[in-house]
């Protein structure tokens, strides 16, 4: 429960409530969405961004898919 109230007491700093209802905190979220793409083509993890990876991978469906017609 020390939580929950914590929280709610958190939610309710957040200014805009009677205008924007739940879309205030939409910002919120945007931000933690262009973070969360930054970290994922900027930050290496061993030798390999999240990018890297996944260009590989589709590189690789895509000679194999050739390769099978």
């Amino acid at each position: 429960m020390l939580v929950s109230k914590r929280m709610k007491r958190l939610l309710r700093l957040v200014p805009g409530k009677q205008r924007f209802g739940v879309y205030r905190f939409l910002p919120f979220f945007f931000l933690l969405g262009g973070a969360m793409e930054w970290f994922m083509i900027n930050v290496r993890i061993g030798k390999e961004t999240f990018y890297d990876v996944y260009r590989r991978k589709r590189s690789e469906r895509q000679y194999e898919a050739r390769m099978e017609k």
